[in-house]
This record gives structure tokens, C-alpha cells and sequence, in this order.
């Protein structure tokens, strides 16, 4: 007999709410649990656990929070910090989704004899007769869809998860079966922001939490020449063009960094496109290795559209070339690779 037991992480919200009673519907033993990762953000809260486990008890199934906070500082917090100490984007959803919610919620749910976790993010598991695997695909959730942030969880674990809201196209659907259901998050507002810094002020997140601090130096044009000051170099990401107080007959734009000089480098739009980079830290899911170069589609950040490439392996390195010029593409953020609706992987831009 098949174990349906499911481990579903719940933030409070209403997805990972109509998450639980739909895999109840669908006749899963479900258990709720919320991580406890950074005191006062957004997913993790006195709220959030009231919320959560006010939902489990309405629906009769238990709920459980669980400590992983040193976890979430050493995964999540110090990579965050260590990207923008190195002028690199990050995106700790990701880290988060890897080590956090498909790293240790699964090592917790095999505690559990449960052979599901599910979260109430918009992506599909679905298997793949082509590559003969389970695979991870795009949602019909259109501008919605999480695959993106997704790419990232281990291969062996895809056939363990379960997106519930794999097949909803609009999220006010999903709002409507907790009205149904008299669930009190139904309309409980979407957190936007990153989780652990719930005011959108990244900058003095990480003046009060490591070593970054506000330190002047040159705005330079690519020739070298001064042309203003900055504040400090993790106030700037690659193609951002307020905030640089110059005054320049043409807009100019944040093109790259240079470290050693502290120095910040900006020049015109058209510097900012750019039709090859390279990948590391890689994880396929739907291959084992990229022997020879294959089509695919790219994405290289959340709200961007995917374009078409072509990639390769190099060693422990992928080699994208786009078939037109792309904007402004920032290292630290994540190239991820679609093979249709399918995420064949994915890996960190350098």
C-alpha cells in the first residue's frame, strides 16, 4: 500500500493554507509544519504560527514548527552577505529552497515515515517520457510560476514533492476555495519582500548583521575617468541607473564593479547587453551531464522573459550563448535552463 503520508511546509499564507486542504481532499495524511528560520520575518512569526496551525486545526490535521534558524543564518544570511561582499546579486529564495524547505524539511519528513513534502508554491512534478524521470515544470500559473526559484532542489528528491497548486491558473482561484472553506488567511495579503528583511531595506540589513559599512569611492566611465562618488559598493547592482547623482548628456547605467579599487563602473545602455556567460555551482535535474551543445531555453532572473541559447559543460561550468543580446545580466543571480515547460537546470551566473 502506497505511503501517502506529507510533510507540507506552511508559511500562514493562504497558498500553503488551500495547499493542505486539497491534499487532505486528495486523501494525503497530512502534517503542517513551519521552520523557524530568522526571528521577525515575514514567513516565520508569532502570526505566521498562529495562522498555520490555526488552519491545521480547522482542517483537523496536526501542525509542528521546527527550529532550523542556525541553518537558515549559515545557508541562507551568510551567502546573502558573502554575494554582496563579492558585488554579486544574490537571490536567497533559492539558497533557501535548496538547503531550507527541500534540504531540511525532507531530512525532517523521513523522521516523520513521510514519503511526500509539498509546498504551496506554483510549479508542477511531472514525469517526463523523453528524459524517463520525474521532472520539474513550469505551473499554469503563467507570470506566476515558481519553477524558476526552484531549480535547485536535489534531482533524487523531485519524485517526493508535491506542488498542490500545480494546475491553478489565477490566484484569486486559490483565494476563493479558502473563502469556501471559511479559512481566516483568505485574504490575507502576499509577502513581496525578501522574508528576513520585511521592510525592503536591504542596505541596513546588512550594515547591522556583517561587516559591510558605507565607504566612498569613484564612479568610473570603462576608460577609468571619475566621473562621481558612491556610497558603497553593495548599494548598486548591474543595470541600475537612479541613484548615481551624474549628470550625463546620455542615462548611464551600472555596468560592473571593481573591487580592488572600490569603484564602481558605469557607461551607456548598449554596454549592458551581452550574448555569452557561464554558470557554476550547477545542478541538472533532467541530466546527468550536457555532453554537446543543446538548444534550450534561459531564464536569468524571476520577471524575465526566457530567451533562446545554446549551452555546454565545461568541466564543473555551463557555457550559454544567447541567440540575441540580453540586459543586463547580473552575477550572484541564477541562469536557469528550459527545455520546453520542463527545467532541464540550472546554475549561479559568474
Amino acid at each position: 500500500m502506497e505511503n501517502k503520508k506529507v510533510l507540507l511546509g506552511m508559511s500562514g499564507g493562504v497558498d500553503s493554507s488551500v495547499s493542505a486542504l486539497l491534499l487532505k481532499e486528495k486523501g494525503y495524511e497530512v502534517i503542517g509544519t513551519t521552520l523557524e528560520l530568522f526571528a521577525g520575518s515575514s514567513c516565520c512569526n508569532i502570526e505566521t504560527y498562529i495562522d498555520a496551525k490555526n488552519v491545521c486545526n480547522q482542517i483537523g490535521v496536526p501542525h509542528f514548527t521546527y527550529n532550523y534558524k542556525e541553518e537558515f543564518k549559515k545557508y541562507v544570511i551568510n551567502d546573502f552577505i558573502d554575494c554582496y561582499s563579492n558585488c554579486k546579486t544574490p537571490n536567497p529564495c533559492i539558497e533557501c529552497n535548496k538547503y531550507m524547505k527541500f534540504g531540511a524539511m525532507w531530512e525532517k519528513a523521513k523522521e516523520l515515515g513521510c514519503n511526500y513534502i509539498a509546498t504551496g508554491h506554483y510549479a508542477k512534478i511531472v514525469y517526463s517520457e523523453k528524459y524517463q524521470r520525474w521532472a520539474l515544470a513550469k505551473s499554469n500559473a503563467g507570470k506566476k510560476d515558481q519553477s524558476y526559484v526552484l531549480w535547485n532542489i536535489p534531482k533524487e528528491l523531485v519524485e517526493h514533492i508535491l506542488f498542490p497548486l500545480a494546475d491553478f491558473e489565477e490566484k484569486e482561484q486559490i483565494r476563493e476555495i479558502a473563502r469556501k472553506n471559511n479559512l481566516k488567511v483568505a485574504n490575507k495579503p502576499d509577502s513581496e519582500d525578501i522574508c528576513f528583511i520585511p521592510d525592503g531595506n536591504y542596505k541596513k540589513f546588512l550594515e547591522n548583521n556583517s561587516d559591510l559599512k558605507p565607504k566612498e569611492g569613484n564612479i568610473v566611465n570603462s576608460k577609468g575617468e571619475v566621473l562621481g562618488k558612491h556610497k558603497g559598493l553593495y548599494y548598486y547592482t548591474i543595470g541600475q541607473r537612479k541613484g548615481l547623482g551624474i549628470s550625463n548628456p546620455v542615462p548611464l547605467f551600472v555596468l560592473g564593479f571593481n573591487k580592488a579599487r572600490n569603484e564602481v563602473i558605469v557607461g551607456e545602455e548598449k554596454a549592458l547587453y551581452t550574448k555569452e556567460i557561464r554558470v557554476k555551482d550547477i545542478n541538472l535535474i533532467l541530466v546527468d551531464k550536457i555532453e554537446d551543445w543543446i538548444d534550450v531555453e534561459v531564464k536569468t532572473r524571476y520577471s524575465s522573459k526566457a530567451a533562446k541559447a545554446k549551452i555546454i559543460q565545461e568541466n564543473d561550468e555551463i557555457k550559454v550563448i544567447f541567440d540575441e543580446p540580453q540586459r543586463a545580466i547580473t552575477p550572484g543571480q541564477s541562469a536557469v535552463f528550459y527545455d520546453g515547460d520542463l527545467v532541464l537546470g540550472g546554475g549561479k551566473i559568474l
